[in-house]
């Protein structure tokens, strides 16, 4: 069974309670990425390193031009 028809499933048995009915799936991934990055950012931050710009510099590191 997909997710989409668990969804749908769910949202039939819920009306059939009279319940309110589910959040649809995917709803809230983009707050979840948000609150991973922020304690990302967190842990980061507790450890002693920079809590931003690591993937920038590193890769300022690899694509800048190399002394002859």
């Amino acid at each position: 069974m997909s997710i989409t028809q668990q969804y749908l499933l769910d949202t039939y048995r819920t009306r059939l309670h009279g319940e309110s009915a589910p959040p649809a799936p995917g709803r809230h991934d983009l707050a979840l990425v948000r609150e991973l990055r922020e304690y990302r950012r967190f842990r980061a931050v507790v450890a002693g390193r920079p809590a931003r710009g690591r993937l920038r510099r590193a890769l300022a590191r690899r694509l800048r031009p190399r002394a002859c």
